[in-house]
């Protein structure tokens, strides 16, 4: 692969203002959700669930911080480094010609797996809230399988659209 990759200022385009937006509208509510709630916590909250959405590990109600904390410094991180599609992978030798389509999708789809990333620690933190408040309800079978599902199947279809966009 080529190393000197032209640097390309790839602009927004509506599409990823509006999930950058909703991204920070998430990290918001989240913090804002933590906040809000802290201190009508009880002082010990669920920390792990099992395989089934049931909480099966308890800690001090400070850990509901640490969510919002990894959330906020994944989306900073990935807001940060898509500065930089220069320095992405790329499976093709990114030219003049093709660097500004290449750089427009590996920005995009960084952009959705940082909003996923996103959603899912802002859906935890609520269901650990609501969990502490007494809520009798889980997280559901249907959660891991589908994280998992959603984080083999993605990868698979971005590797299979890239190749089709590179012919």
């Amino acid at each position: 692969m080529n190393n000197k990759r032209p640097r390309i200022k790839v602009s927004f385009e509506t599409v990823d203002i509006v999930i950058e937006l909703i991204s920070i509208t998430l990290l918001i509510l989240m913090w804002c959700y933590c906040i809000i709630n802290y201190f009508d916590l009880p002082d010990t909250i669920a920390t792990h669930f099992n395989g089934t959405g049931e909480p099966d590990g308890y800690g001090n109600k400070l850990t509901i911080w640490i969510i919002p904390v990894i959330a906020t410094v994944i989306y900073v991180g990935l807001f940060i480094l898509n500065k930089y599609p220069h320095m992405h992978n790329y499976m093709v030798n990114i030219t003049e010609e093709n660097a500004l389509k290449n750089y427009r999708f590996s920005t995009r789809v960084l952009r959705v797996v940082n909003f996923l990333c996103v959603l899912l620690m802002t859906y935890v933190t609520y269901m650990i809230v609501e969990s502490a408040f007494g809520k009798q309800f889980n997280l559901g079978t249907w959660f891991v399988p589908v994280v998992i599902g959603i984080s083999v199947i993605l990868p698979i279809v971005l590797i299979v659209y890239m190749k089709k966009m590179n012919k």
